[in-house]
């Protein structure tokens, strides 16, 4: 009778631990994704920054310049719902401007127009990594969730599951052969 107690006893402690453990990771998990959740949206705001920054330099012709500075706008500016089709587009006009004939030749003629192309590329660069990283959180995070165990035991409370973040990141040719 007592072996069969000290069994049921240990088995419910090593039950409990693991049913702990599965609840850290998932909390760890978690933590992990608003973490990358913030060091994308860092790498967005930044990138829109220099993008107004390079549309304001007056290195560029007025009708490239206004539409560089309304895409980065609209990227700034655009709610939750909006966003990845506002930082789509921002990637696609940098493309645009960035790839034109002649265009890294004209920015390198000048120390500053150099400076701004550098930070360009690394902001652009930055863009991609970071929602790369955050995807790949998320991915891992809704397997963690799905398990039958987190579901049954509900171990990640109500939290719904997190969604990828899907954009046009493709960056600039003339940034990429840097």
């Amino acid at each position: 009778m007592t072996t069969t107690i000290l069994v049921v006893g240990a088995f419910v402690v090593l039950l409990a631990v693991y049913v702990s453990w599965r609840a850290g990771r998932l909390d760890r998990l978690h933590i992990r994704l608003e973490l990358a959740r913030e060091s994308l949206d860092a790498a967005l705001v930044r990138r829109t920054a220099v993008s107004l920054e390079l549309a304001a330099s007056r290195m560029l012709d007025p009708a490239t310049s206004l539409v560089l500075a309304a895409a980065a706008h609209e990227a700034r500016t655009a709610g939750p719902e909006e966003r990845e089709h506002a930082e789509s587009d921002l990637s696609r006009t940098l493309r645009a401007v960035v790839d034109q004939e002649r265009f890294r030749d004209r920015l390198v003629g000048t120390r500053a127009g150099s400076d701004l192309l550098e930070e360009l590329g690394a902001a652009v660069a930055k863009v991609l990594y970071a929602r790369r990283f955050y995807n790949n959180a998320v991915g891992v995070t809704r397997t963690a969730q799905r398990r039958p165990l987190a579901r049954t035991l509900r171990l990640a409370g109500h939290t719904a599951y997190p969604e990828f973040f899907e954009i046009d990141d493709a960056p600039p040719k003339a940034l990429a052969a840097e």
